[in-house]
C-alpha cells in the first residue's frame, strides 16, 4: 500500500503498514474510529485508520512473541545447600572461639582460627560488631557470605549465631559452623550436612538457638583426646605443640579449601571429598 496522507498529525504521510507508526497517528485513528459516521468520505479515512491500528497491533503483538523466544529461562533456585553460586542464597560461616588474647591459639580457638585464614585469603575483613559478634561480608566462590565470630564465650555462641541468621534470612540449611573436635585426630578435617552437638557445648547452645534444628552443615577440625588424666576444660584450652601447630596451619588452609568447595559444588559432593581429610606435612 502506497504512503497515504497522516490526518492526526503534522506528519504528512505515513506507511500504514509499517510496524514504527508514530504514537500520535495511532492514537489520532484510535480516537477517530470512536467518532460517529459522516459520510463517504469518513468510511474511507475509517478504514484506513482500523487498517493502521490493526497492523499496529498485530505488529507489537508479533514483537512480543519474538522477544519472549529470545530471553533467557531463568534457572531455578539451587536445592542443594551450594553448588549454585548466586542463586542459592547467602550464607553464614561462623567460627568458634572464646574471644580475647588469652584463648588465642589454643585448641578452643581453631574456629576463629580458620575464619580469620579464610577472610584473609579472600580479601573479607571481619570488624563489624553485630548481634554479640565480630562479623565480615563479602563473596566466596561468587556466593554471598556472612562470616561470624561470636564473641559471647564458646558456651554461649547460640545467643550471637541464632539472631544473626534470623536478622540476614538465612535458613539453618546455609549456617556452616567451624568448631574444634575433641573426638577427631589433631588436624584432621571432618564435614558433615547435619548432626548432633556430640558434647560441644557451643554446639549445643547453637541448636537450642535453631529450636533445637541440628540440620546444618558443620566443619570440625580434629584437636586430639587429653593426654593421661588431664580434665578435658583445661586441655581445650592449652597451645598446641610446635609439631602440632604445622599441622594446623595446614589444616586451616584446606579448611578454607573445604568451606569453598561447599559454596561453589555443593554440601553434598563438598563432603564426599572432604570428610576425614587428614593434613600430612
Amino acid at each position: 500500500m502506497p504512503p497515504l496522507f497522516h490526518p492526526f498529525s503534522t506528519s504528512k504521510f505515513v506507511d500504514p503498514s509499517s510496524s514504527a507508526l508514530p504514537a500520535s497517528f495511532l492514537e489520532g485513528a484510535a480516537t477517530f474510529l470512536k467518532a460517529p459516521r459522516s459520510g463517504k468520505k469518513d468510511c474511507i479515512i475509517r478504514a484506513i485508520a482500523s487498517s493502521a491500528v490493526s497492523s499496529a497491533e498485530a505488529a507489537v503483538a508479533e514483537k512480543g512473541a519474538d522477544t519472549a523466544k529470545r530471553r533467557p529461562k531463568k534457572e531455578p533456585l539451587s536445592t542443594n545447600g551450594g553448588g549454585g553460586g548466586e542463586s542459592s542464597g547467602p550464607w553464614l560461616l561462623v567460627g568458634l572461639g572464646n574471644p580475647g588474647s588469652k584463648y588465642a591459639g589454643t585448641r578452643h580457638n581453631v574456629g576463629f582460627e580458620l575464619l580469620d585464614e579464610l577472610a584473609a585469603s579472600e580479601g573479607i575483613t571481619i570488624g563489624e560488631t553485630k548481634n554479640k559478634a565480630l562479623i565480615g561480608k563479602g563473596r566466596i566462590a561468587g556466593t554471598q557470605v556472612v562470616l561470624v565470630k561470636p564473641q559471647t564465650f564458646m558456651n554461649l555462641s547460640g545467643e550471637s549465631v541464632g539472631p544473626l541468621a534470623r536478622f540476614f534470612k538465612i535458613p539453618v540449611e546455609r549456617v556452616l559452623v567451624v568448631y574444634d573436635d575433641l573426638d577427631t585426630e589433631t588436624a584432621e578435617l571432618r564435614l558433615k550436612m547435619k548432626g548432633g552437638h556430640g558434647g560441644h557445648n557451643g554446639m549445643r547452645s547453637i541448636i537450642q538457638h535453631f529450636s533445637g534444628s541440628q540440620a546444618f552443615p558443620r566443619l570440625r577440625i580434629g584437636i586430639g583426646r587429653p593426654p593421661g588424666k588431664m580434665p578435658v576444660e583445661r586441655y581445650v584450652l592449652t597451645p598446641f605443640t610446635a609439631k602440632e601447630k604445622e599441622e594446623i596451619a595446614v589444616s586451616m588452609v584446606r579448611g578454607s579449601d573445604a568451606i569453598r568447595a561447599v559454596l561453589s559444588e555443593g554440601i553434598e559432593r563438598a563432603v564426599s571429598q572432604w570428610n576425614g581429610a587428614r593434613v600430612k606435612v
